[in-house]
C-alpha cells in the first residue's frame, strides 16, 4: 500500500493521521518532485494528493480514502457504529471543508495569505466550538473519530496561517494540544508541518 501524499496538505495530513492512528503498514511517497508527480498522473486524473494505492485499487479524495481505511482496518474505528452518527459525522466533516479546509488548503497551494473574511470565519468559528469542549473530550463526545482528525490538521496550521484565537478559544486550544499530543498525531507530520509551529 501507497499513499503520495503533498508535504504540506492537509487533506493528505488527515490521511497520515488516520494511518498512523490505526498502525497501518504503508509507505508515504511525498510528492516533491517531478517523477513522482507523473507517478501521480498515471494514478488519479486529477493529479492531486492525497492518493491511496492498494494492489490494484486507486483511490482519492481524502474522504474516500480514509472511510475505505476505517472500513478495511476496522481497529480502532474512527466512524460510530450507528447510521445515525455516522450520518452526522458525516455533515460535521463536509461543513469543515466547505467552510474552512478547502479554503485554507487553497491559499496554502497559491502561498496566498488567508483574507480577512476566511481568518474571521475561522476564528469566530472555532470560538463558538470551543465551549463544547468544555464537556466533551472529542468533537463527537468521548470517542476519537474521523472529525476529530479534521480538526486536529486545521488547528496544527493555525499559527503558520496567522489566525490567533482570543481567550474565549481556550477549550479548543486546550483540545487541540490534546490531539497534537498524541505520538499518532506526532508521527503522522511531515518535516514541513513539524515546522509550523514552534511548540
Amino acid at each position: 500500500m501507497k499513499l503520495y501524499s503533498g508535504t504540506q496538505c492537509l487533506f493528505s495530513h488527515a490521511c497520515r493521521f488516520v494511518l498512523t492512528e490505526k498502525d497501518i503498514e504503508c509507505d508515504v511517497v511525498f510528492v516533491n518532485d517531478k517523477q513522482v508527480e507523473e507517478t501521480v498522473a498515471e494514478l488519479n486524473p486529477y493529479v492531486e494528493t492525497p492518493t491511496l494505492a492498494d494492489r490494484n485499487l486507486v483511490l482519492y479524495d481524502d474522504v474516500v480514502v480514509n472511510e475505505y481505511l476505517d472500513e478495511r482496518f476496522p481497529h480502532p474505528p474512527l466512524m460510530p457504529s450507528d447510521p445515525t452518527s455516522r450520518a452526522k459525522a458525516r455533515v460535521m466533516m463536509s461543513r469543515l471543508r466547505r467552510d474552512w479546509l478547502d479554503d485554507v488548503q487553497g491559499c496554502m497551494s497559491s502561498g496566498a495569505k488567508l483574507d480577512k473574511r476566511l481568518n474571521r470565519s475561522l476564528s469566530d468559528g472555532l470560538v463558538a466550538m470551543s465551549n463544547h469542549f468544555s464537556e466533551n473530550k472529542h468533537a463527537l463526545g468521548e470517542e476519537f473519530s474521523l472529525v476529530d482528525v479534521y480538526v486536529a490538521v486545521l488547528l496544527w496550521r493555525l499559527d503558520y496561517l496567522q489566525v490567533n484565537l482570543p481567550r474565549q478559544g481556550a477549550k479548543m486550544l486546550d483540545y487541540g494540544k490534546r490531539l497534537f499530543a498524541k505520538p499518532s498525531f506526532q508521527e503522522s507530520l511531515s518535516s514541513i508541518e513539524r515546522e509550523m509551529r514552534s511548540d
